[in-house]
């Protein structure tokens, strides 16, 4: 899906793109950000949970400082090729992207090597000590990734790595869905939520009502911080008659 202009300026409440300072497209669907070029004030952008794969069109993105890419479809380290001209980025969150590998220490210190200016990368800070490492330990990026398309054009599917995710079990869903939760959360500043507070999915729960559900979750919890008291108040008020209803319904059922 393409992040067009009038979903930036509806998201942004501005009526000019380059009015843009702050955009949240988490969990939108998103595969083509090329809108981006178009953005030379913006600041901090949060397009984690979606299938971004190229990072050539945030090149331009002077401005920014702070760039959440958790859970997209980044194949390569080298697009951080396109990162590395922006001078006022500090943050980034890029792990859970297949470019991570499997050896975390030698992707920390790459992503390092190539981007030194950074402060705090995966939601962890950054140390000298590290950075110093990265010089020996990572490798240097010097080109941009080659793109490798198939058939029509389209990115490679990614339908094998779909096929393994089913196969996980209750309990992991389960664990996801927390970890899931409080990443979120921790990207909007927020406090986890508590193991023993977050209520487990039914076993006969289908998987794709599980996602719904917590599509439908995240969105709700990014929605509350753009909301004002008396917007937050009638959450409140919808939220206590939702509970005191399904209460009662159980009640009935016993």
């Amino acid at each position: 899906m393409r992040l067009t202009r009038a979903a930036v300026l509806a998201r942004a409440k501005v009526v000019a793109l380059d009015g843009v300072r702050r955009l949240n497209c988490w969990g939108s669907h998103l595969t083509d950000i090329s809108i981006c070029r178009d953005l030379p004030n913006i600041e901090v952008i949060m397009f984690s949970v979606n299938g971004v794969s190229d990072l050539e069109p945030l090149n331009q993105c002077q401005n920014l400082s702070e760039l959440y890419l958790r859970k997209n479809n980044i194949t390569s380290l080298n697009e951080l090729f396109y990162l590395k001209n922006l001078p006022r980025l500090r943050v980034l969150w890029l792990s859970e992207n297949p470019c991570c590998g499997t050896d975390p220490h030698r992707y920390r210190m790459t992503v390092l090597r190539n981007l030194p200016s950074l402060q705090k990368l995966d939601n962890q800070a950054v140390t000298e000590e590290e950075l110093s490492q990265a010089l020996v330990d990572g490798e240097e990026i010097t080109a941009p990734p080659a793109r490798r398309n198939v058939g029509n054009g389209c990115p490679e599917s990614t339908e094998s790595s779909t096929a393994e995710s089913t196969t996980e079990t209750e309990s992991e869903l389960l664990n996801f869905s927390l970890e899931e939760t409080n990443k979120i959360r921790e990207e909007l500043g927020m406090k986890p939520v508590p193991k023993d507070k977050f209520s487990s999915f039914s076993p006969r729960e289908t998987d794709c009502n599980r996602k719904k559900r917590n599509n439908v979750l995240n969105a709700i919890l990014l929605l509350t911080k753009e909301l004002d008291a008396e917007g937050l108040e009638i959450i409140h008020q919808t939220v206590g008659r939702r509970l005191q209803a399904i209460r009662k319904k159980e009640l009935q059922e016993e």
